[in-house]
């Protein structure tokens, strides 16, 4: 098949890139490189570098493709409370821009990467796809309003939409930003050297963190999976996790004890998110493979920014 993935060079973007090609697709790449490096991808890759607003160069790219993987995004939570304006322009109108080069262009099927963000506080767990969302975060109301886009304009312009509501994705590869950083990734560093793992509230908070190949097989079957069309699917581990499980862990693969220290008035956000994963079996064939064990001496083992001191 031939694909266009919007986001290619990000994290998530650029696993799925590599895992299209050596399964023989032709995929084409769009990213503003704002949060991209495109020497994560491979050589056969066809690169553009642009805005995810850019209808023109979106018709272009999108000539002769049969689905496209929109992931381009602002993604971090603590940041779009800063800058909404933005998430809303990239997350939203860049969501839009896509459906209507796609409507213009006659590509029938894209999957968007949504977020378990969507749900927000929620006493019930594990979280199903049925729940009233709750989002607290102009990162959360963007990727819910441009799952409502999809849906609406989809039904109204023949295109196939299935969104992905993707939990705390993490492994090799996953960037570490200085402002905002991803957990795992930040614990891991500040484990290897000698530093405190600083725990916003009391650490009982739990996350679903799934591993980014499991994310990645997840993705690959919604391009061709029957009876998607329309659907919201969550992507996770299935695994509720503590911070304070996560800390152990990482203690565990290191074999070394490491204490956290606990700021009490740090933002710890919801108290719980785990993921109900009925819907992605049953649609998709999902079962993630990688538990957070098994993910974490990966990154030890794979990751040249931990391997070393590792060692």
């Amino acid at each position: 098949m031939r694909f266009l993935v919007t986001g290619g060079a990000g994290f998530i973007g650029a696993a799925l890139v590599n895992r299209l090609l050596a399964e023989g697709h032709e995929v084409r790449v769009l990213d503003d490189l704002s949060a991209g490096d495109p020497s994560r991808l491979h050589a056969d890759v066809s690169f553009a570098r642009g805005d995810v607003n850019d209808i023109p160069k979106l018709w272009t790219l999108l000539q002769g493709v049969e689905c496209v993987y929109h992931l381009a995004a602002r993604v971090s939570v603590p940041e779009s409370m800063l800058y909404p304006r933005e998430y809303n322009a990239v997350n939203v109108g860049g969501t839009v821009a896509v459906l209507e080069a796609m409507r213009d262009a006659g590509v029938r099927r894209v999957v968007f990467t949504s977020s378990g963000a969507v749900y927000g506080e929620q006493r019930q767990q594990p979280l199903h796809e049925d729940m009233l969302p709750d989002p607290r975060s102009p990162y959360a109301v963007s990727k819910l309003a441009a799952e409502g886009y999809l849906r609406v304009m989809g039904a109204r312009w023949d295109i196939e939409t299935v969104s992905l509501r993707i939990f705390n994705a993490y492994g090799v590869g996953q960037p570490l930003p200085s402002a905002y950083p991803p957990v795992i990734p930040s614990f891991l560093r500040h484990a290897l050297r000698g530093g405190s793992l600083i725990v916003n509230g009391d650490g009982t908070q739990t996350r679903d963190y799934v591993y980014i190949d499991d994310v990645v097989a997840a993705l690959v079957a919604a391009a061709t999976a029957p009876n998607v069309d329309q659907k919201v699917i969550n992507v996770g581990s299935g695994a509720e996790t503590s911070v304070n499980a996560l800390v152990e862990a990482i203690s565990a693969v290191l074999g070394k004890p490491i204490a956290p220290l606990y700021v009490p008035s740090g933002d710890a956000g919801v108290s719980r998110m785990c993921a109900d994963l009925r819907r992605a079996a049953a649609l998709l064939g999902y079962a993630p493979k990688v538990g957070l064990t098994e993910g974490l001496a990966l990154m030890l083992e794979r990751d040249p920014r931990f391997a070393f001191a590792a060692r």
